[in-house]
């Protein structure tokens, strides 16, 4: 399983080159089941992204641009009345797929982001009174632009709280982008050829849940997201949630690090992308320039490692 998870990272990586944990963290999250939100300026590869790792796995994929118009009903899809037979006939919407892009999934009214709800914590949808299942694996990365605000409806806490994962990407160094110059002539991506198929990513899955978490690391886990709703200054803690995420998480950095079994290191790892953008912090803090992500941080360090 680890050859697995090697071979999809470094597909993904020749066509995003980036120093820090992105690609590690996306397929981590991946293998977990989980969904990821992708918070970061315009330009910086987070719709390369998601296409690059759709294609390193032969998944389907759809992207759907998030804008003020869109209707629940362009997510999920919709019965139209066929005049030939007078009957109804359902048109899936593009979330009847395995990697859904949310592309700018703030810039939608509250209405429309809910649509994804159920999608996204159950793997169904709901349309007029019929329940769907959707196809396994199914694998949503949502992006956001952190820096506007005209016209966007901020994410729910409910919402937030479904992605398993929330990080940026970042701009690429002096070097990587000197190189990405050379190799735009034509973008690497449509080269890209599919690594594994999606029976081997059900595999993976499955392994994930399979790798050992001791008693001891339960209890780490579970002490780090509590500290978070104790937190001076924290108005609203992680949840129960954030714990199961924070256990998936470390089990499928585990296997990709060949390893049957949970360590603290792994844990430390997940915990910022996990845990940080399920906080929601009193004005004070924010105005004084403390961030979720120290917090975290902070609580690490006063967190007993066991042993």
């Amino acid at each position: 399983m680890k050859k697995i998870l090697q071979k999809i990272e470094a597909n993904i990586g020749l066509v995003i080159q980036h120093e820090n944990h992105a690609i590690r963290w996306l397929v981590a999250s991946f293998a977990a089941g989980g969904h990821v939100l992708l918070e970061d300026l315009p330009g910086t590869g987070k719709t390369t992204l998601a296409k690059a790792l759709a294609k390193s796995v032969s998944a389907d994929f759809k992207r759907i641009q998030f804008t003020p118009d869109l209707m629940p009903s362009d997510i999920v899809g919709v019965s139209i009345y066929k005049q030939q037979n007078q009957d109804f006939e359902f048109r899936a919407g593009p979330v009847f797929t395995n990697i859904l892009l949310a592309d700018e999934i703030n810039r939608a009214s509250p209405r429309t982001q809910s649509a994804l709800l159920e999608a996204m914590s159950e793997h169904q949808v709901s349309v007029e009174g019929e329940t769907r299942k959707l196809e396994l694996p199914f694998f949503v990365v949502a992006t956001q632009n952190p820096i506007e605000f005209h016209g966007t409806y901020p994410l729910p806490e409910a919402q937030l709280d479904r992605f398993m994962m929330s990080f940026a990407l970042g701009y690429v160094s002096k070097a990587q982008e000197i190189d990405m110059l050379d190799k735009q002539a034509k973008h690497p991506l449509e080269k890209l050829q599919a690594v594994v198929g999606l029976d081997e990513v059900l595999q993976v899955q499955q392994a994930v849940s399979d790798v050992f978490v001791s008693n001891a690391m339960k209890a780490y886990i579970v002490d780090i997201v509590q500290a978070t709703r104790n937190q001076e200054g924290v108005k609203l803690g992680a949840s129960p949630r954030a714990s199961l995420g924070l256990k998936q998480v470390s089990q499928a950095l585990a296997l990709m690090d060949g390893m049957d079994f949970v360590l603290p290191e792994h844990v430390q790892e997940a915990a910022q992308p996990v845990i940080a953008h399920r906080l929601v912090l009193e004005p004070q803090m924010q105005y004084a320039g403390q961030t979720a992500a120290n917090i975290v941080s902070d609580i690490m360090r006063q967190t007993n490692i066991p042993t």
